[in-house]
């Protein structure tokens, strides 16, 4: 009866409600020990005070989750506006430097057709002259492609396709250079990517279970973050 005459009263409504601090949820706990003392002659065991305790120290929890570190608080996503809405970086005060990027990828096309292209009996041609052609050129159409890349000008680009025998694959390599302000990780990434897709294009009516796998970066150079190389 005393627990339900406490838990309908106002002065409850008040303390467990939403907007009420920690103090004055604290202070009615304490002040409802005392009155169970006063009836039973002891405190409640595990005690509603404990709760009120743990009560404050998962609220402490939860505002030191909360806050980030110096380090996490200094890396940006640089494609993002303070609010969120996508933009393109400005790369006016950046260094104007030589870079170069080298891509992969992979197309798995089976025994079957690995014999046609090999033997260049596809219906439609050279598979890996016209896909060599496709990402050369889808290189120099990045910025057309992808919405937030800059429009630059390449100083070089090459793409390779060889073919491996013992996974029946394509094997594509491609490289781009430019000197100026931002990297061509992209445009070396975008001509793997379309060269394999032209690799699928040429051969997808010998099968339909053709595979671009492995699309990656491979290495990169110039620019603040200099030098660097996937590890396999």
């Amino acid at each position: 009866m005393l627990l339900r005459r406490f838990l309908t009263s106002p002065h409850s409504k008040r303390i467990f409600s939403s907007s009420s601090s920690n103090n004055e949820f604290t202070s009615a706990i304490h002040e409802l020990n005392k009155e169970m003392e006063s009836v039973f002659g002891e405190p409640p065991a595990g005690g509603l005070a404990s709760s009120a305790s743990n009560v404050h120290v998962n609220n402490e929890s939860q505002h030191c989750s909360s806050q980030k570190t110096d380090d996490e608080s200094s890396f940006q996503l640089t494609h993002t506006g303070h609010s969120g809405e996508a933009q393109m970086v400005d790369v006016s005060p950046k260094e104007s430097t030589k870079r170069t990027a080298i891509a992969g990828c992979k197309v798995l096309l089976g025994k079957k057709v690995f014999d046609l292209v090999s033997s260049n009996q596809m219906a439609k041609g050279d598979v890996l002259t016209v896909a060599k052609i496709a990402g050369i050129a889808a290189a120099k159409q990045t910025s057309s492609l992808i919405p937030l890349c800059h429009n630059i000008s390449l100083t070089h680009v090459k793409v390779d396709l060889r073919l491996n025998c013992e996974e029946f694959s394509v094997v594509i390599e491609g490289e781009a250079a430019t000197t100026g302000r931002t990297g061509v990780e992209m445009e070396a990434m975008t001509a793997v990517s379309v060269a394999g897709l032209t690799v699928y294009d040429m051969c997808k009516a010998a099968s339909k279970d053709i595979v671009i796998t492995d699309i990656r970066l491979k290495h990169k150079s110039g620019g603040k973050t200099g030098v660097w190389s996937w590890k396999q």
